[in-house]
């Protein structure tokens, strides 16, 4: 399939040119003023479905924002592939930080990526990741060289918990069938050491609002005689880890799995080196959990982390009040048998319990997710092995992440498929951050990789089945 190089050869400055045009669009799914935004990224999909090759395409209406749906049936009796991806992105805030404007896209050399790299909110998360596969298979359908059936299922509510999702894909279990589940929206070790995602950590996000009086008080008056809601905030969130940075949540690691010395040592052979990883951040210390490395807090541990606190006055100048209300937005990574629901659960009770007199505690649970792990002995992943090793020229590293994709165990629970997670971003690509970039190299890289899944995993799974 030496035919894949000649074509992105002679199509990349298209293909980098219709990535640029979408990446343009801010298609933010948590804030309503881009409303009109996102629905334009779905019909920009729709276009790009059709004009790669999909027989059918279509924008499916949920309660919020809609699902992207084509597909491409060559033969009932083949193998079939589900791509799924999402079009909405991030927040670009904080603006001020970024070197160029988000949703407008340039391409800039780094020392990670030597050919140039594009700069722009969603350019790795996840718009330029799903566009290889759009791309990939406009490769496979004008040389024709599909050997499978593709379906593809493209969301808009990704970065907002994909709360109708779940629904879809439940009522639309006939039109989603399938053999294995393809996703890009993970990352690799580097541009010289492959891997796959092999394991991803779960999600429950929540709220916390404390309040005390009635109304924001003169601290002077006041100060020292009522209960501050933001000097007790930050007490009770202080009180979440121990001094060994151990979450302190009763029951919170009851189901935690403890991975043996022999997973821990195969982990460890992913190169890494910790002095990179302390410059590429501008820290002179790493930190977290006793007694586990840097990539395994970051990966196989569970995490509490505070994504956001306000209260009382933050403008210029000086205002002295004892605020009325505080307010905090919590994260907890969770990792494979911890059920999202039950930590929110957990959560709930005891940061409502470590709450002193003179204040009132609100706990709003937002979304949430299961973690995952994908074997590595299915043919699923062993026909993503033989893709990478055909276009990187080694082995992939199996590799487990720290991110959470909640959406992998719903699609194993409703629609019993595997998932395959093929990504091509690095770590350093700033997903979620300022100055978000997905490397050109990793985009084309992509672009020649997926035709080659399709290829191993067709081939394997008749083998299978002789």
């Amino acid at each position: 399939m030496n035919a894949i190089k000649n074509y992105i050869s002679e199509h990349k400055d298209r293909f980098i040119s219709e990535l640029i045009e979408l990446l343009k669009i801010p298609s933010v799914s948590a804030d309503t003023a881009f409303t009109q935004d996102v629905l334009d990224t779905a019909e920009a999909v729709e276009k790009a479905l059709i004009t790669a090759g999909c027989d059918s395409v279509e924008i499916c209406e949920t309660a919020g924002y809609p699902i992207v749906y084509g597909e491409k049936i060559i033969d009932v009796h083949l193998p079939t592939v589900l791509v799924y991806g999402h079009y909405d992105v991030q927040p670009a805030d904080p603006i001020n930080l970024w070197t160029s404007p988000p949703f407008e896209p340039v391409i800039k050399k780094t020392d990670k990526h030597p050919d140039g790299a594009i700069f722009a909110r969603g350019a790795c998360d996840d718009k330029g990741q799903m566009y290889m596969h759009v791309k990939a298979l406009e490769f496979m359908v004008k040389t024709k060289q599909l050997p499978c059936n593709v379906k593809f299922m493209i969301e808009g509510e990704e970065e907002v918990g994909s709360n109708n999702l779940a629904i879809f894909v439940a009522n639309n279990k006939e039109k989603l069938a399938n053999d294995i589940i393809l996703i890009s929206d993970t990352g690799m070790i580097a541009n010289d050491v492959p891997s796959i995602t092999t394991g991803l950590r779960g999600l429950s996000y929540v709220e916390v609002e404390v309040t005390g009086p009635n109304r924001d008080l003169h601290s002077g008056l006041y100060g020292g005689a009522v209960a501050n809601p933001i000097n007790i905030l930050s007490k009770m969130i202080a009180s979440l880890h121990d001094e060994n940075n151990h979450i302190t949540i009763p029951g919170f690691y009851d189901k935690v799995e403890n991975l043996s010395k022999e997973e821990r040592a195969e982990m460890a052979k992913a190169p890494f080196s910790l002095d990179n990883y302390k410059n590429a951040l501008d820290i002179d210390a790493v930190y977290g959990e006793e007694g586990y490395t840097t990539n395994e807090r970051n990966s196989i541990r569970p995490t509490l982390d505070v994504n956001g606190i306000w209260g009382g006055y933050t403008g210029e100048g000086a205002k002295t009040v004892i605020a009325s209300k505080a307010f905090a937005k919590i994260s907890m990574r969770l990792v494979p048998n911890q059920d999202w629901k039950e930590i929110t659960e957990l959560f709930k009770t005891h940061f409502e319990s470590i709450a002193p007199k003179g204040v009132k505690v609100l706990v709003k649970p937002h979304h949430g997710g299961q973690g995952y792990v994908t074997p590595i002995d299915t043919i699923g992943y062993q026909a993503a092995s033989k893709a990478y090793e055909t276009t990187f020229g080694k082995k992939p590293i199996p590799q487990r992440s720290g991110g959470s994709i909640p959406i992998v165990a719903l699609f194993e629970k409703e629609l019993q498929s595997k998932t395959i997670l093929m990504g091509f971003g690095l770590d350093s690509d700033a997903i979620h951050s300022p100055n978000e970039h997905f490397g050109v190299w990793n985009y084309l890289k992509g672009i020649e990789t997926i035709p080659y899944f399709y290829a191993h995993f067709t081939a394997l799974t008749k083998q299978q089945t002789t």
